[in-house]
């Protein structure tokens, strides 16, 4: 399943052109009336291969409760999903109820093509997690543009044994970045630089749960060159001097971090239960020392991935459109996809049933009462308004900072110049 999936930037220009060519600017995204009735088209995001029953199910469900009703499925793939979305929204064919992450809702919103929950069904509001329910509202707007789905968090696997071979509690791992810094610092010490205890280099999601205030309250622009993000670019460049940061994390891909981890040499690494099955094969060694835990955190907050189902604003059957979206994400058979996959509802109170809070001795069942502990107070902080060309850039100037090439200042002073400079331009 995906954990976060972000839109090209040209999404955003083909959208705004499309608010003109087919004249979404007239379109009424505060209301949802009608009979429930009628034909309408679903899309999905790369689920039909693993999830074919479960939909075919679910739709002939809804179907049955709401007579007179024909809902057409359709799932699109992972790759080129955000270009089909904008050649759609450009000619007028979005379907009326598209999976979207927070990022491809914004641009929609945007193009008044997405349906303010907030106006037009804001009787279910209550039904979800305030965070997840949050995670589409779109900064200089007002409104909530999609249903919250389904969640995800990374649980983060550790090394036990390499903890405790630097003299570090193995069952105390670090739980805030002074602690995370600390204890890379001594791992890479004690092992005489051998050992790294983290393979990836930060993201803006380290910036928000460092306490860095990334994007401005209004959106309008963002600031993660502000002091405390420069403190942290500081930090992490420390380490990487020290070895304490694996010297290939620049380059490196999650699947490359993570047989580093497998071999260990390096100590902490995000995974999922379907990497415990792994390491249980392929690397029992490790999987004896396994310790789980939230990524590291100042805020008190893990971070949230959310998927959620927009309706379409310009559509011609909006009642069902709701009525279906609501249906697909309700407690009931948001709990029955949970049983199917390694995803999490946002209901409210679904993570306190025995399914998330009871273990049974397996590893699948492990990570996910663990994960479903950490996501009862997890925020999504990756703003919905940063595209995947505005990450890249990010990326790239954290890369000169901890090189060396530029001031860890400089280089997030021209980041955050270049990514305002495309925000605007959308």
């Amino acid at each position: 399943m995906r954990s976060s999936r972000a839109a090209a930037l040209a999404l955003v220009g083909a959208l705004a052109l499309s608010a003109c060519t087919v004249g979404t600017q007239n379109v009424d995204t505060t209301s949802a009336e009608g009979e429930v009735r009628g034909t309408i088209t679903f899309q999905t995001w790369s689920l039909r291969a693993a999830y074919r029953g479960y939909f075919e199910k679910l739709i002939d469900k809804f179907e049955k409760k709401y007579p007179g009703t024909h809902v057409k499925w359709v799932d699109q793939p992972a790759e080129g999903y955000a270009d089909k979305i904008s050649a759609d929204a450009a000619g007028g064919t979005l379907p009326d109820v598209v999976n979207v992450s927070p990022d491809l809702a914004a641009p929609l919103a945007k193009a008044h093509l997405a349906l303010d929950l907030d106006s037009a069904a804001p009787q279910y509001r209550d039904e979800y997690l305030p965070a997840a329910w949050k995670s589409t509202k779109i900064p200089g707007m007002k409104g909530t543009y999609a249903f919250p789905w389904y969640l995800n968090t990374g649980p983060l696997f550790y090394n036990k044994r390499l903890f405790d071979k630097a003299g570090l509690d193995p069952d105390d791992p670090p739980r805030t970045y002074d602690e995370l810094f600390d204890a890379a610092l001594t791992m890479a010490e004690r092992s005489g630089g051998k050992i790294a205890t983290l393979a990836n280099v930060p993201t803006i999601e380290d910036f928000g749960r460092y306490g860095v205030r990334v994007m401005n309250s209004s959106g309008t622009a963002f600031t993660f060159d502000e002091p405390k993000g420069v403190e942290l670019l500081k930090r992490y460049r420390k380490l990487y001097r020290a070895g304490a940061l694996d010297s290939q994390a620049f380059t490196s891909t999650p699947e490359q971090a993570g047989r580093k981890f497998m071999q260990q040499s390096v100590a902490m690494n995000p995974g999922s239960a379907l990497d415990l099955d792994k390491f249980k094969k392929d690397a029992p060694s490790l999987y004896e020392h396994i310790g789980i835990t939230d990524a590291p955190n100042n805020t008190g907050h893990p971070n949230m991935y959310v998927q959620g189902l927009m309706v379409n604003a310009a559509g011609d059957n909006k009642a069902t459109s709701v009525a279906f979206a609501h249906f697909v994400t309700n407690a009931e058979n948001q709990m029955a996809f949970a049983h199917e996959t390694t995803v999490f509802p946002s209901t409210k109170g679904a993570l306190d049933g025995d399914f998330f809070t009871e273990q049974d001795g397996t590893d699948k069942t492990r990570v996910r009462v663990a994960s479903a502990k950490s996501l009862e107070k997890a925020v999504n902080y990756t703003p919905v308004l940063l595209s995947d060309d505005m990450k890249t850039v990010l990326q790239n100037a954290v890369t000169r900072a901890l090189r060396g090439d530029e001031s860890p200042e400089k280089a997030l002073r021209r980041a955050a110049e270049e990514c305002n400079r495309l925000l605007q331009l959308g």
